[in-house]
């Protein structure tokens, strides 16, 4: 379904209505979630379940609050109704609440891995294929009838279970990966785009340039604006055809208007902030951890830290450690997320786990509780531009992260101290697209000539533990961690705390350093500790 502009603004009309709905019932309380601080998640699907029948009494004992169901998965109702209602009843008599997922759209590629072997991993053959811009074809992430249609005639069979809660997952979005500039390039998309902005042959010619290049033209702003119209749209539509039902977006990694996923569409709804790092070879470097930390930071821009859920995934199900599975639920810690989201496709990860995850997740929790609400602050800035979020490669300036310096988040340049920016939003910079009010952009880019507050910096521990030890002077108010040891330094000062994530697999001694004073602080391998008091 294509909708025009007019129709798409109708139907957010009407979607806000049934938002106002939602607020009056209630539904929010129905999981078990405390108002203020982290509580724990877990998705899972029926045949995992069906394995391991004594796995909720095994996660339930660890923490978990919330379990989630797979439910409707891009045209297929892989389980029955009945299945799925007897696992909600089952959790609910656990003690647990119990909540259905969705994946709407499909994902191009097995990203769910069952055991069994007769998960479908393509949309039914009734649903269309994506097109490329060099016309090549995929399945998933692209919107034609009759998806949205059928994803919404499940989400009204799903209300009938007494279902309140229901997120779309893998991911809700039309790219087919991080980094994609997306949308489908058919000649159904094609059209429709073309006659609702006027354009002509020579102007989608210009469009496939610019995605090829990614220059942020003015008809390649359009086209993504287009999308995301077309994928905000398809999320009201299903919010209205079950207004019984809170509705909530799984957002990739870094994803942004690129990918179809105007964020400030779902600032008011539940919203995964999106992670990577699924596997231990790509959690275990010091850029991976930070990596996934800018990612959730960014998203924590547009989402309220309440509805906030994270991307807490291994997959395949056995290849992310226990002990890294534990030290991702720091990242929600630190961006104030307050619900953790365990997930591992339609296997359940190691029992084995839960042993380790549990001691963590109570560590966590009463990490999180002290910092709640509270704002991170620091010389250091984490900035993802327009240019960033519309053409970009998702490969973030991010190690900075890790340097011992307290950073912030802003949604527009600093006006002081550094602001590291994406290789896009420094070409963005030199193009003039975006001006320094006072901060000094850090970009890995060589630059052509001398640019007034713009500096180059290789993205390596050495070049940034020398710019560490540049700037240290200049720290005199502002508590940092005086080992060159990869760790995030948090601090709140309106909590006068600082949080500690040591980002290295050993113990390590850390020193804060304020002014004149310094403190102690021992953090466990991948764990985090609070120091608090700081005056």
């Amino acid at each position: 379904m294509i909708l025009s502009r007019r129709e798409v603004l109708a139907v957010a009309s009407g979607a806000a209505i049934a938002a106002k709905l939602l607020m009056r019932h209630g539904f929010a309380a129905e999981s078990r979630t405390p108002a203020k601080g982290r509580s724990y998640h877990l998705s899972i699907s029926v045949e995992a379940l069906d394995e391991d029948p004594e796995l909720l009494t095994l996660v339930r004992d660890a923490g978990v609050t919330n379990l989630w169901i797979g439910g409707f998965h891009y045209g297929h109702w892989v389980y029955s109704l009945d299945a799925i209602q007897t696992w909600r009843k089952k959790a609910e008599a656990a003690g647990m609440a119990a909540h259905v997922i969705n994946i709407p759209l499909g994902h191009p590629g097995d990203a769910l891995g069952s055991k069994a072997g007769n998960f479908p991993i393509t949309p039914p053959t009734h649903w269309k294929s994506a097109m490329r811009p060099d016309g090549s074809t995929y399945v998933g992430t692209s919107l034609h009838s009759p998806a949205t249609q059928e994803n919404a005639d499940a989400l009204r069979q799903i209300a009938t279970l007494g279902v309140r809660r229901v997120f779309l997952d893998d991911d809700f979005r039309l790219a087919q990966g991080p980094g994609v500039i997306g949308g489908c390039f058919c000649p159904e998309h094609k059209t429709a785009f073309l006659e609702r902005a006027g354009y002509g042959e020579s102007q989608w010619e210009e469009l496939l340039d610019a995605v090829r290049h990614r220059h942020l033209t003015p008809v390649l702003r359009a086209w993504v604006d287009f999308n995301c119209d077309l994928l905000t749209a398809c999320f009201r539509t299903l919010e209205a055809a079950a207004p019984d039902i809170e509705l909530g977006i799984m957002v990739m990694y870094l994803g942004a208007e690129k990918a179809g996923i105007r964020l400030a569409d779902y600032a008011q709804s539940l919203f995964r902030v999106g992670e990577l790092m699924f596997n231990d070879e790509a959690f275990a470097p010091v850029k991976g951890k930070t990596n996934e930390l800018f990612s959730s930071l960014f998203h924590r821009r547009y989402a309220k830290p309440e509805l906030a859920f994270s991307e807490t995934t291994a997959f395949p199900a056995n290849l992310l450690s226990a002990s890294n599975m534990a030290a991702k639920l720091v990242v929600s810690t630190i961006c104030d997320v307050r619900n953790t989201m365990f997930m591992s496709g339609v296997r359940a990860f190691p029992r084995t786990h839960w042993a380790v995850l549990a001691p963590a997740m109570k560590h966590n929790a009463a990490l999180h509780q002290k910092i709640a609400g509270h704002t991170a602050r620091g010389p250091l800035k984490h900035y993802w531009g327009e240019a960033s979020r519309y053409v970009g490669d998702d490969n973030p300036f991010s190690l900075f992260l890790a340097s011992g310096i307290p950073f912030e988040v802003t949604d527009q340049p600093a006006t002081d101290g550094w602001t590291f920016l994406s290789d896009a939003d420094a070409r963005s910079a030199l193009a003039g697209g975006l001006a320094s009010p006072g901060t000094v952009f850090v970009t890995r880019l060589p630059l052509p000539h001398s640019v007034p507050r713009m500096r180059t910096m290789p993205e390596s521990w050495a070049d940034l533990m020398a710019f560490k030890r540049e700037i240290a002077g200049q720290l005199q108010d502002v508590p940092f961690i005086v080992e060159e040891s990869p760790a995030v330094c948090d601090w709140y000062p309106t909590a006068r705390t600082v949080l500690v994530w040591n980002l290295v697999e050993e113990r390590k001694t850390l020193t804060i350093k304020l002014a004149e004073t310094s403190r102690s602080v021992v953090v466990e391998p991948l764990s985090a500790a609070l120091v608090d008091n700081l005056v």
